[in-house]
């Protein structure tokens, strides 16, 4: 059962949190008054999300959930204060390697999807451990459900990227690896607010620089899940540019994994070829010339030379 442990000194917080759950069937909530009765929990129960005050009496925030992290590495760690004071984050984020910090008074909307987003980070850290190919599809599936426009879209990157593996002629295990990197490349999605993922039109420079963080955060996830470098690779920098002004490190052409260029390739393929929230997709013989425009500055000039018959013979089976 998808378990979140609030920790706070105060009855009234504890309560109105308790409120808000009431109507949440498919989330188990506990509840402790200090650091050394959550601690307490933690050695009894599978939580999957703590949620800690930083101002408690005895044990603060940040002490209880670095201890937290030590009895349970795996639970994702939240902190919650009505001090917004960055060193507070800093020191939560580096001590804790917290994944998220919230200030009271919460918004009860926003805190649960915050809840929500770290019950999906810990499932897909688990079942990404898991090592099965099946778990690895699916959870790319449910991270596709935040974007109803991307439905299919992670199964058709895979497609296209192990076709092109094959023409490289990587080995069977590498494509293998790419195959679930392909998967999962979006991965990080999950910590991206839906708003942002399904807007029509432009984004902020906030906004933007919210959305380019999931690579960091899809590959943080790869590595927790011990995942294999080629999947980590993939997922880090399938943003970036053979020019080098692509993101979230600027590297530049074959310093860029093949694994990473390949799907960079099928991503953006697919992304023409489909229909998004800010515009209908393209047909396929303009998709093909924006492939052209992009490939000086984007992408790997030989890659693209063994991708274009592939793209063409994947539209001819249909």
């Amino acid at each position: 059962m998808r378990t979140v442990l609030f920790v706070d000194d105060e009855q009234s917080i504890r309560n109105s949190i308790e409120r808000m759950y009431l109507e949440r069937d498919d989330v188990r909530c506990l509840f402790a008054a200090s650091g050394q009765e959550g601690l307490d929990i933690l050695q009894r129960e599978e939580v999957w999300v703590v949620v800690s005050d930083y101002l408690m009496p005895g044990m603060r925030g940040i002490e209880f959930l670095a201890k937290a992290k030590a009895a349970r590495p795996e639970t994702v760690r939240i902190m919650m204060t009505a001090y917004a004071d960055i060193t507070v984050a800093i020191d939560a984020i580096n001590k804790s390697e917290a994944y998220r910090f919230v200030t009271k008074p919460w918004n009860n909307k926003e805190l649960m999807a915050t809840v929500d987003e770290a019950l999906m980070r810990y499932q897909l850290i688990q079942s990404l451990g898991a090592e099965d190919e099946t778990i690895y599809l699916s959870m790319a599936q449910n991270v596709e459900l935040k974007d109803h426009y991307t439905k299919g879209h992670c199964n058709r990157v895979a497609g296209y990227s192990v076709a092109l593996a094959q023409a490289v002629g990587l080995d069977d295990q590498y494509i293998n690896d790419i195959k679930h990197g392909s998967w999962l490349h979006d991965c990080g999605n999950i910590s991206v607010p839906e708003e942002l993922l399904n807007s029509p039109g432009n984004l902020s420079n906030d906004e933007l620089e919210t959305v380019q963080q999931h690579p960091l955060w899809g590959s943080e996830v790869a590595r927790q899940a011990r995942m294999p470098d080629t999947v980590i690779n993939i997922i880090l920098y399938h943003h970036e540019r053979f020019d080098g002004k692509g993101y979230p490190s600027g590297l530049a052409g074959e310093s860029i994994p093949i694994e990473a260029r390949i799907v960079a390739i099928a991503d953006v393929f697919d992304a023409l070829y489909s229909d998004r929230p800010y515009r209908k997709a393209y047909d396929y013989n303009r998709s093909i010339e924006i492939m052209h425009e992009m490939t000086e500055t984007h992408f790997d000039q030989k890659l693209i030379e063994l991708f274009l018959p592939i793209a063409e013979k994947m539209r001819s089976d249909g």
